[in-house]
């Protein structure tokens, strides 16, 4: 027998709670925000139950989404310490929001109304989160109910598995001009910081992340071969950096009066602690007459280049660290013109013509 019970939260909302009683088997009870939400699925659970298709773990019955994102926090996270501070803050969320809610009252309208509610919300820089942020917010919390279905063993599935995610805007490509990058290198010689010069030529001859380069140490780099190696990349691999040109004189100046106290290329003032850029970093923005520009673009700015000088896609994955063709595929038209030469070229060699 299936009933639905109507229930007003502390904050004032309705919900109904669902629950089925059938003789022989356990009470099932699920929460929703609609009760023809809560209607549909005690039918359909009645159904399954009485078919012999329906089990729910009581382990989901036991535990609740608090419990599942502070073991989640204290056991899993501090093997992924680049996501530690961000990810801890993001499930702090989920927790506000339905932490006293038992797994098995976890359902997928459940999570999506939370994800709506969570795309209207304001961030503290007074803007409305984007769909990129809300996808990460999911991101963290379907993995940590990924890890109780297959190793705690508190789920038979995720709930995530049937919420739909927000789509994403095209993925920007904005790199600088020839005029934008005289005066921003400009800019960035003339600050007052005496290393913003440095880690901004890196990144535009490297490619490399900001946190890739502001976290280097010495023992990375090797003047003689003219090589700088990631141990710690986004995607975990390893990767090489060549040091040619520009970055490698102002990295063999630098090594003149790198600090004992440190082996970090560019500490803070507490040594052990990378520098922060982000003030000097702005203020050559400014001066320099940039709009628009993230420090990441300088990543984008690298990639085109390459383009335009006639790397294929598959070297330009190779010098960014990208596993697949998929993220380089946006710089695809900046190397037409060269793709246009070699197949001019290959039809002089074959037919003896352009």
């Amino acid at each position: 027998m299936a009933y639905i019970q109507q229930r007003v939260t502390i904050d004032g909302r309705t919900r109904y709670r669902a629950l089925v009683r059938l003789k022989g088997h356990p009470a099932q009870t699920a929460t929703f925000e609609r009760k023809t939400d809560a209607r549909r699925w005690a039918q359909q659970t009645e159904a399954a139950i009485r078919e012999g298709r329906h089990f729910k773990s009581s382990e989901a019955k036991r535990h609740t989404l608090a419990e599942l994102v502070d073991r989640y926090v204290r056991n899993v996270l501090p093997n992924k310490p680049k996501s530690l501070r961000i990810q801890t803050q993001q499930l702090a969320w989920w927790k506000e929001q339905i932490g006293n809610y038992t797994l098995a009252d976890v359902t997928p309208a459940l999570v999506a109304e939370c994800r709506d509610r969570l795309a209207r919300g304001i961030t503290p820089q007074k803007q409305q989160r984007s769909p990129a942020t809300v996808n990460r917010y999911m991101a963290v919390l379907s993995h940590a109910f990924t890890i109780a279905v297959k190793e705690w063993g508190w789920l038979d599935d995720s709930p995530m598995r049937r919420v739909t995610k927000p789509r994403e805007s095209t993925a920007r490509v904005r790199f600088l001009t020839d005029d934008e990058r005289i005066r921003l290198l400009q800019a960035c010689e003339d600050s007052k910081n005496p290393h913003l010069y440095t880690v901004v030529v890196l990144a535009l001859s490297t490619g490399a992340r900001k946190s890739e380069i502001i976290n280097l140490g010495w023992k990375d780099v090797d003047l003689n071969r003219g090589i700088i190696v990631l141990h710690e990349t986004k995607n975990r691999e390893r990767r090489a950096l060549p040091l040619t040109g520009r970055a490698l004189a102002l990295i063999k100046e630098l090594s003149k009066v790198r600090r004992l106290d440190t082996d970090l290329l560019f500490p803070g003032h507490d040594p052990r602690q990378p520098m922060d850029l982000r003030a000097p970093w702005e203020a050559a923005l400014k001066k320099a007459g940039i709009e628009d520009f993230r420090f990441h673009d300088l990543r984008h700015s690298a990639a085109s280049y390459l383009a335009m000088s006639g790397a294929s896609l598959m070297e330009i994955a190779a010098v960014l660290g990208h596993k697949t063709l998929q993220m380089v595929k946006r710089y695809a038209h900046l190397s037409e013109q060269h793709t246009a030469g070699v197949v001019a070229r290959m039809n002089e060699k074959i037919f003896g013509e352009r």
